[in-house]
């Protein structure tokens, strides 16, 4: 019984026009994990120590990036406008 990587192999070298197709299914199959992990690793709204740190959103910084994306925003110049719990 062949294996599933020589078959596929096997089907990219008789019609190469699917390598395009592994290709960026790959990479955003590869991308959208990455993004997956980034958000379950650095998004406050995710907490994984219960005990020490049952609130990670109280504890940012003013002064803090959490998003991937801003525009216009330059989170230096931030000044503290809550109170502390």
């Amino acid at each position: 019984m062949p294996s599933l990587l020589g078959t596929v192999a096997k089907q990219l070298k008789s019609h190469p026009a699917l390598i395009p197709l592994f290709i960026f299914i790959g990479g955003g199959a590869t991308m959208s994990m990455l993004y997956l992990g980034r958000l379950a690793l650095k998004n406050p709204d995710v907490s994984w120590d219960r005990k020490n740190n049952p609130e990670p959103w109280n504890k940012m910084e003013t002064n803090q990036q959490y998003k991937l994306f801003t525009v216009n925003m330059d989170y230096s110049k931030l000044k503290k406008d809550r109170p502390d719990f």
